[in-house]
């Protein structure tokens, strides 16, 4: 026997509301959901499986349209994954973009916490934060030629 999933055990499972769900078949996200003689939602484990990929292509910020865009080359010619491979790399390749973009963030707040645990250590006051720009650059330079 196929194991079965209710729309509340696939949001529970996946992260999505009910709502989301609802939409990703009516938008074609998902291919038509099963339904059971009383008329309700019945999701398959390969269902689940399909929408926990999306929320993941999602959730690294690939637009809903090129998500729609995969999902119907997935349907439309299974045996032809040329185009989808290169979609994912495409998507791939912005994700490791973002990820450069939020490392440099991230370094840049490490920074001004060092700036401030500097300042706590020695009494100082940060009535001299115009100059921090310049102590920025630098101490991204130092860490950079580490």
């Amino acid at each position: 026997m196929t194991t079965e999933f209710t729309i509340q055990q696939v949001a529970e499972t996946t992260g999505l509301s009910i709502h989301a769900l609802r939409y990703y078949e009516k938008v074609g996200l998902l291919a038509p959901i099963q339904r059971a003689s009383n008329g309700h939602r019945r999701y398959s484990a390969e269902d689940v499986t399909w929408l926990e990929f999306l929320v993941r292509l999602r959730e690294t910020g690939m637009p809903v349209q090129k998500v729609l865009t995969f999902a119907d080359l997935v349907r439309q010619h299974p045996d032809q994954v040329s185009e989808r491979r290169r979609l994912l790399e495409d998507h791939r390749q912005q994700v490791k973009q973002r990820l450069e973009e939020l490392t440099h963030h991230l370094q840049v707040i490490d920074l001004k916490i060092e700036h401030y645990q500097h300042l706590e250590a020695t009494g100082e006051n940060d009535s001299n934060c115009i100059f921090w720009k310049h102590y920025l650059e630098n101490a991204l330079d130092d860490k950079l030629n580490e």
